[in-house]
């Protein structure tokens, strides 16, 4: 199992160099970051979209820019793997997010996970001009005109809502024909669909769902839509520290665990991620 750390980076806590550079001395695979461009603060949606979520925590407002901060990430490190996790596709214009995408692939060297999301806040998204009802059909065709950017030379795409006219753009991905695409958050049908039409992985919230369930409806979504399930990728976000809990999650295929790291003082992120990686050690 490919073991990763995630975080909030932010201007209050460890820079997200040191963090990598850290990480990849610890021997994981992998470190990652989410993102919101800011938070309303006449925000009715609950945290997470769930109805008793307690309050948002100060950490989603003060955000670094995700893409600048894996691309720290990257500069700081030479194995270590990059993820978003997740970026907001329908808040972001897709022409400027694949160029981001890629370049920091190339400059990486193929270490770029491109996690995606359809995103919960809809206050948020409704100052980008997003409707929360239609921000699943927007990420579809924006992955899918991001896809046709990175991997041919003279680039269109017609959807019903995007249009793009032969063009160029560059740099092209490392990774051919583009790097994974992992959908994050919980699946149904709906998402299912989307993960197998466009996505090369997913990535739920550990404990929301039963894992095991699910990955058997998604490789049953992906078998009826004539792809190999195998060729889907299942992680989890926010995985338990305990071995008897990812050892359920790898007999249900999961090979991607990724450990929850808090947005505070340097010292106590670098304390923990020293447990993490002394808890690897011993399983």
């Amino acid at each position: 199992m490919k073991l990763g750390v995630m975080i909030f980076p932010t201007d209050k806590t460890i820079e997200p160099g040191e963090l990598a550079k850290a990480a990849e001395q610890h021997g994981f695979e992998s470190v990652w970051f989410p993102e919101h461009s800011h938070i309303p603060v006449d925000r009715r949606t609950p945290w997470g979209g769930q109805a008793d979520a307690p309050p948002l925590p100060e950490m989603y407002w003060r955000t670094y820019d995700q893409f600048v901060s894996l691309t720290a990430a990257a500069a700081a490190t030479t194995t270590l793997r990059v993820g978003s996790g997740i970026t907001l596709v329908a808040q972001r214009d897709p022409i400027w997010l694949a160029k981001q995408v890629a370049s920091i692939d190339a400059l990486s060297h193929g270490r770029l996970l491109f996690g995606v999301g359809y995103g919960w806040n809809k206050e948020e998204m409704a100052q980008h001009g997003v409707r929360y009802t239609e921000r699943r059909a927007l990420l579809r065709e924006k992955v899918l005109l991001m896809k046709e950017l990175w991997t041919n030379e003279e680039a269109s795409f017609e959807g019903e809502r995007l249009h793009l006219e032969p063009s160029w753009a560059w740099p092209k991905p490392h990774q051919q024909p583009h790097p994974p695409i992992i959908m994050g958050g919980a699946a149904g049908p709906k998402t299912f669909a989307h993960i197998v039409e466009f996505c090369d992985g997913w990535m739920p919230i550990y404990g929301r769902h039963p894992i095991g369930e699910k990955t058997a409806a998604m490789e049953q979504a992906a078998e009826d839509a004539g792809r190999d399930p195998a060729e889907i990728e299942i992680g989890v976000f926010s995985a338990p520290r305990d071995e008897q809990k990812l050892a359920e999650l790898a007999a249900a295929g999961v090979t991607r665990a990724i450990f929850t790291l808090p947005s505070i003082e340097a010292p106590i992120v670098l304390e923990k991620l020293g447990q993490y990686a002394s808890f690897i050690d011993q399983v």
